[in-house]
């Protein structure tokens, strides 16, 4: 019997679950996009798509995984053992991030002979017949509909994550931001740029676990792009009061955060700004 695998966004792989799922004949674009945003929770083995990626697709084939690091965390490290490779991750050994960037690395390797089988036109064409652009075909459904314009505004349409503040800076240009590098659990911190110094000392933001919208257009301010926003509560009165959500106990960076009631829903892959949904 084949094992049961784990889809990408950590609940059953699904055909119809385009996130869940790596294609033979996806561009390294959307194998990227999909990694990053890919269930993997420091420390967590269970439901853990990636590492089931690599038990299952990887070591099968290669009988070994790279975990690609720099060298101030160690440096790259060879495992030619699953079970070790798990064990280090289940003792956050190694983290999400340099897990997500390694296996990209490996899955790519993989897939570059099978893309550039499937270059020509005719394979192109026998693909596309096969595996239609499933958002084409969303949108096909959507224009037969009565109401194919109206979407639903659903909580879940936001991709809210837990983050760690790793640094904080005034911005160069602006004396009302701080520009933050926050761990969201990839490859690379993210830069945000918060409008937070009149209301909370730099201090107070170094090393805090935060809460971010994660899926929304990447936006300049004063010249520094924001690639994520930072939640706060807000308190009128005088002084107004403006403070960061702070999420629960024992949040990692990158896990994902729910509105109860909305847990199965899938995040947008951006948020359109003409489109406000909350």
């Amino acid at each position: 019997m084949n094992p049961m695998v784990p889809g990408l966004t950590g609940s059953k792989m699904s055909s119809s679950e385009e996130e869940s799922k790596i294609d033979l004949l996806d561009r390294k674009e959307d194998v990227k996009k999909k990694l990053r945003k890919a269930f993997c929770e420091p420390g967590n083995v269970e439901n853990n798509g990636v590492l089931s990626f690599i038990k299952h697709v990887l070591f099968p084939l290669r009988s070994e995984f790279v975990v690609l690091r720099d060298e101030k965390w160690g440096g790259n490290k060879t495992y030619t053992s699953y079970g070790d490779l798990e064990k280090d991750f289940a003792e956050q050994v190694v983290h999400p991030g340099d897990l997500k960037n390694s296996i990209e690395v490996a899955l790519n390797k993989l897939l570059d002979p099978i893309r550039e089988k499937f270059s020509s036109s005719q394979m192109r064409k026998l693909a596309s017949c096969a595996y239609p652009d499933p958002s084409k075909t969303k949108s096909a459904m959507k224009g037969s509909t009565k109401n194919s314009d109206a979407e639903e505004v659903v909580p879940s349409r936001v991709d809210l994550r837990v983050g760690k503040v790793l640094s904080v800076e005034k911005h160069p240009d602006a004396d009302a931001l701080y520009v933050e590098k926050i761990d969201l659990g990839e490859a690379e911190p993210r830069t945000v740029v918060s409008g937070l110094v009149a209301f909370v000392p730099k201090e107070e933001l170094q090393d805090r676990l935060v809460v971010l919208v994660c899926n929304m257009k990447p936006q300049k301010m004063r010249g520094v792009e924001s690639q994520a926003m930072l939640l706060c509560a807000f308190s009128s009165g005088d002084p107004c009061q403006v403070e960061p959500l702070d999420p629960p106990a024992g949040s990692c960076p990158g896990e994902r955060v729910f509105v109860e009631g909305f847990e199965n829903g899938q995040p947008d892959d951006e948020l359109k700004p003409k489109k406000k949904i909350f």
